[in-house]
């Protein structure tokens, strides 16, 4: 048991460490083939942040842990924006574009809409089990390559301007270097997610917690470690396009190819272990960013502090419910 807890550990430090030298050399490439910030935030390091829930994702469908993989996503959509947002906006008021808001955030709850809506299926048929199936994930990934088209539009109409004050004009590091950086960081990602996934299963196991609990706490938690790192950092020095980015695209990755490629390559997977709880709340994070930024195109410390308390009353659930 305490193997495992060690292995853990190491598991997750070496998904925190790999996805910061990812996202620092994928960035460091960026720059150096002159792309902008507000893709650097939305491809980059949304991808880079979400790389230890991937990771996590194709080594649990592998290991015919399906309720693993869905936790994964869920509960890492729910804490990037309850949680991570609500504290970055205790460091410094967030301001979201009206680009944001008129189609990223949307793109955001589309995503969620649609999954939710392929995964309860016995809602519409009793005899039915809850499932992702294998044709859900081509439609999942169907509906991704809007958001890459989005992608697309943005860098080819240059429509974005970055803000000088935020952001260095120079790359990190030479283009060899931020290749080699990238490189590392990803089989560090990679890496991390076999330890992590193998002992929280055990860990599940020899306790007899469900993968459920251990994929929205322990598994949610530990991958959207990167996340928090990034946000809170960026908030601290006023980065608030990366931070607000680093998020939504976090979410729509975590959605879209987290969840839908693995599915779309190994098969479906079923979640008898999820309440419709789980999922309204899921639904009900991606509102709630949308209602806050719509109303004054700001998140502010009151509004922060509601995502943390709802964020706290979820989780009392989770543990105790």
């Amino acid at each position: 048991m305490l193997l495992q807890i060690l292995i853990l550990i190491l598991g997750f430090l070496l998904l925190i460490k790999g996805a910061d030298v990812f996202v620092d050399g994928a960035s460091s490439t960026a720059r150096n083939l002159n792309i902008s910030r507000l893709v650097i935030g939305l491809t980059i390091v949304a991808f880079g942040t979400s790389a230890p829930e991937l990771a996590v994702s194709f080594k649990a469908l592998m290991s015919n842990s399906g309720d693993m993989v869905l936790g994964n996503v869920i509960g890492s959509n729910i804490i990037n924006i309850l949680l991570i947002l609500g504290v970055s906006s205790l460091f410094c008021t967030l301001r979201v574009k009206s680009n944001t808001i008129r189609k990223e955030l949307p793109i955001t709850i589309m995503l969620s809409l649609l999954l939710v809506t392929l995964f309860v299926d016995n809602l519409f048929d009793q005899s039915q089990v809850n499932m992702i199936s294998h044709s859900d994930g081509y439609v999942i990934l169907l509906f991704f390559m809007v958001f890459i088209y989005y992608l697309f539009s943005i860098i080819r109409k240059k429509t974005e301007v970055d803000d000088p004050n935020t952001l260095e004009d120079n790359p990190k590091y030479p283009m060899y270097k931020s290749i080699i950086f990238t490189l590392l960081g990803l089989i560090g990602v990679i890496a991390g997610s076999h330890f992590v996934v193998d002992s929280a299963s055990s860990i599940a196991e020899f306790l007899g917690v469900s993968e459920r609990m251990i994929a929205l706490t322990v598994i949610a938690f530990g991958t959207s470690l990167p996340e928090l790192v990034t946000s809170i950092v960026a908030a601290k020095k006023g980065e608030q396009d990366l931070l607000i980015g680093n998020i939504i695209g976090s979410n729509i990755f975590n959605i879209g190819i987290v969840l839908g490629l693995p599915v779309a390559i190994f098969g479906g997977i079923s979640g008898v272990g999820f309440s419709y709880v789980d999922l309204i709340l899921f639904l009900v994070s991606a509102l709630m960013l949308f209602v806050a930024a719509s109303n004054d195109r700001i998140i502010s410390k009151k509004e922060g502090i509601i995502m943390i308390f709802t964020f706290i009353t979820y989780y009392a659930y989770v543990i105790f419910g």
